[in-house]
């Protein structure tokens, strides 16, 4: 199964680059995609998610928001079955 980590974030969010770029480093390591959604283009996503992005989700799962830890990242690929390419 091809693993697809979501990206909820908004334009002009440092919080959210800086996961954008620590999700793009796992990607040395780790098999997975990133799908980006601004959560700015849904009503719905922006009252869901106003105050808490960046979020990331994982096979349907939110497993960070906020000030996104790598080693908990990590954590959460290896229980998810992430494949790992070291």
């Amino acid at each position: 199964m091809e693993s697809i980590v979501k990206l909820y974030m908004r334009q002009r969010c440092h919080l959210c680059e800086d996961a954008k770029a620590l999700l793009e480093e796992l990607q040395k390591n780790w098999q997975f995609d990133i799908v980006e959604v601004d959560i700015d283009e849904s009503d719905e996503l922006t009252e869901r998610y106003g105050i808490t992005i960046p979020v990331i989700e994982l096979h349907g799962e939110e497993i960070q928001a906020g000030i996104i830890n790598k080693n908990f990242i990590v954590e959460a690929f290896s229980r998810k079955n992430v494949k790992y390419i070291g």
